[in-house]
This record gives C-alpha cells, structure tokens and sequence, in this order.
C-alpha cells in the first residue's frame, strides 16, 4: 500500500481567503508562478506545472474542504491516482491549512513530500505577505 502524506501550514489571512485562491485560476498561478487549470465544481480538471500535476476536482465544502484526484508525471503507469485532501481552518492570526496526500507512490514520496513546501506553502506565504502591505 503507497504511504500517506500528512503535512499543515499556517498562513497570515483567513481560511476562506485560502479556498477561494486555491480553487481560483488566476489567483492560483499568481502564488504558484505556473498557469493552471482548476474550478470549484465536482468533475473540473486541475492542472499545474506544465501538466507535471493532473487531477480532478472530487468535492468540495464551501470555503473548508476540498478533494482531489491527483498525480505527478513521476507516478509509474500502473500507479493508481492519489488523492488529496486539503482542509483549511481558522486560528487568530490567520489560517492553518492540513494537508492528507493518500496513495502517494513510495517512487515520488520524498519529491511530493517536498514539493508541497517548495511549490505551494512557502510562495503562497510570500505571496500573502508581499500583497498584504
């Protein structure tokens, strides 16, 4: 059985602010610095870095939850699709983001595993704090 990834962020604006950029195009390739493709609705494509990550949009909570297909171009073809869990949830100087990656191949683990920091938090925090000023 392929490992689970279980990482957090905190980050400096609300928790709904995070949703709504995580799930918005545009806002999404401004933090990220790559085009993407992504929606809200159950069924939407998600694609990021060039198409290195695809996936699928699986459900959402509104403003607290989403779910997604999700594989790397470093998952061998008879790697089943991971999915990705991302909750976000209000503390007072912001938000904490907690991440469950499941089925993650032990092949790409330690690059998703890192990938997540280098990619996503750290140039979403910078992101968040250069527009906040």
């Amino acid at each position: 059985m392929a490992p689970t990834l279980s990482l957090a962020a905190s980050m400096p604006v609300a928790p709904e602010l995070l949703f709504d950029m995580y799930l918005d195009p545009d806002r999404h390739a401004a933090f990220t610095g790559t085009p993407v493709t992504i929606g809200s609705e159950p069924g939407s494509a998600f694609r990021a870095f060039e198409d290195a990550i695809t996936g699928t949009i699986l459900h959402t909570q509104p403003r607290r939850l989403i779910v997604q297909s999700w594989r790397s171009v470093n998952f061998a073809e008879s790697d089943i699709d991971s999915t990705l869990i991302l909750s976000f949830w209000p503390k007072p100087e912001g938000a904490r983001i907690e991440l469950m990656h499941v089925n993650v191949p032990e092949a790409d683990f330690d690059g998703v595993s890192e990938g997540w920091g280098k990619f996503y938090f750290a140039p979403w925090r910078a992101y968040l704090e250069a527009h906040s000023k």
